[in-house]
């Protein structure tokens, strides 16, 4: 998926008191629980991943310390004539799960964008931690199902990027796409690492990871400080070890904190959305996202 900017600044206010009286009681914020990520999962050499994020959706709404809503008009972020927005029709909480809607609306509007308006008729749904959680390295897992669609047209991504761009603009500074689907190809579940190779074999990809994207599948990035690998419902699809391009070295530009991005929109290339022929609208169920380091 082609990206756009995507900085989502986050802000942290805070009240500083500078004279008190003697007698003033002093309200510190309570600390939030530690996250759990359900079953304790081991690493090769035995110890256990400690758990550093999690969401199951399971409390109706969208949990803002957590997440914010990519809209297009912040960022510039689309893929397709699809506009990113800040709607209860396109992101909602619901039955234990994060829905991401994209649907055709009564009639056309100007999407606004850093990168210029556009006119459209659609709107879609995604969410990032960026400004609220990043991190290197570590074990990222999301349970998802995308859109039962099998003709071109629709496109889902549960993806990392980097929370500033330390090497440059994309691809320098990296992307991992744990898993996309594009609706072209409605047997597969296909990942992306994007980056400037040695080999110039950028992206670093495999289209040949089956299964049944509209039913829950659980989709896992294991990253270390030599390499990435993806799996889909505990088998390996796509183990690569880092090689950048000079003047970086490895595990550059991968030693850097990446937020985490879960976003539905519509197809472009060989995948483009067809008014006529894609169904909408088209929606991505999310039911977890755990992260342990």
């Amino acid at each position: 998926m082609r990206r756009a900017a995507l900085a989502l600044a986050g802000a942290v206010t805070m009240v500083v008191a500078t004279t008190a009286p003697a007698s003033a009681v002093w309200w510190w914020p309570t600390p939030q629980p530690a996250p759990t990520c359900g079953t304790t999962i081991y690493k090769p050499d035995g110890t256990a991943w400690k758990c550093t994020f999690a969401d199951d959706f399971n409390t109706g709404t969208l949990d803002g310390k957590k997440w914010a809503v990519q809209q297009t008009a912040a960022t510039g972020m689309h893929a397709g004539p699809e506009c990113l927005v800040n709607s209860s029709r396109n992101v909602s909480v619901s039955g234990g799960s994060l829905h991401l809607t994209t649907r055709k609306e009564a009639a056309a509007f100007t999407c606004r964008s850093p990168y210029g308006a556009y006119t459209t008729q659609y709107t879609s749904g995604g969410v990032t931690t960026t400004g609220k959680f990043a991190q290197t390295y570590g074990r990222f897992e999301f349970r998802a199902k995308f859109p039962a669609v099998k003709v071109p047209g629709v496109q889902t991504a549960l993806w990392m990027y980097p929370a500033t761009l330390k090497y440059g603009a994309w691809p320098a500074s990296g992307e991992i796409d744990v898993t996309e689907f594009y609706s072209q190809y409605p047997d597969r579940s296909i990942p992306y690492i994007h980056y400037n190779t040695a080999d110039d074999s950028s992206p670093v990809t495999n289209w040949s990871c089956k299964l049944d994207p509209s039913v829950f599948n659980t989709y896992v990035a294991e990253w270390t400080t030599t390499g990435i690998t993806i799996s889909h419902n505990d088998t390996a699809c796509l183990t690569h070890t880092f090689n950048p391009a000079a003047p970086l070295t490895s595990p550059q530009p991968f030693d850097q904190p990446y937020a985490v991005l879960l976003t539905q929109v519509l197809g472009t290339g060989t995948n483009t959305f067809n008014a006529t022929s894609t169904p909408l609208p088209a929606t991505t169920d999310v039911d977890w996202v755990r992260v342990w380091s």
